[in-house]
């Protein structure tokens, strides 16, 4: 007989915990999560500086001693969060072989660019289905990619393996960066 309600005993646990599961499942899926757009953006954004230019849509801000350009077009579904790094002229063929190098391992989401002369540490993605979160990762691999340009070439989030890349990670940053985002 106790074998037999220890049986039913688990059985019963077992029922618990997959209708927990199952609720929790559920509720999970109703919740629709929120579209990033221009508002919440601004609201983010805000958290970093007071002394913001622009407008929503184009925010130009400074942190930890970098100028920062937040770019967005809502009807196009996009974002741009852009540094820039060095004028273009200055880079040699060492330079500009160690980027290519850095874009395929340790840059990650953040990359190195140029345009109009200048090289940029560059953030890009689609705005509706970027989270706070992603958002705030994409600031600090920003700027951990341009403070790391001519030594490590690093987003500092990690380094993809299979690249030539031995970068020193400069995680700090970006938990600072979610810390102070996510502090409201």
């Amino acid at each position: 007989m106790p074998d037999r309600i220890r049986r039913f005993s688990f059985g019963l646990l077992l029922l618990l915990v997959f209708a927990f599961v199952l609720a929790e499942t559920e509720e999970q899926t109703d919740k629709v999560p929120e579209l990033m757009n221009n508002d919440r953006l601004d609201a983010i954004i805000r958290r970093f500086s007071d002394e913001i230019e622009g407008r929503k849509g184009y925010w130009q801000f400074s942190f930890n001693e970098r100028n920062i350009s937040v770019i967005t077009d809502e009807k196009s579904d996009r974002l741009r969060i852009i540094i820039p790094v060095a004028s273009a002229k200055q880079l040699n063929e060492t330079h500009l072989y160690r980027i290519m190098q850095a874009n395929f391992d340790s840059a990650l989401d953040a990359r190195y660019a140029i345009a109009k002369e200048i090289l940029w540490s560059a953030y890009i993605h689609p705005l509706s289905s970027l989270n706070e979160q992603e958002f705030l990762l994409g600031l600090g691999q920003t700027i951990n990619l341009a403070n790391t340009f001519g030594t490590s070439f690093t987003s500092g989030l990690m380094q993809f393996e299979g690249g030539d890349s031995k970068a020193l990670q400069e995680r700090k940053l970006i938990e600072e960066i979610l810390r102070q985002g996510q502090a409201i």
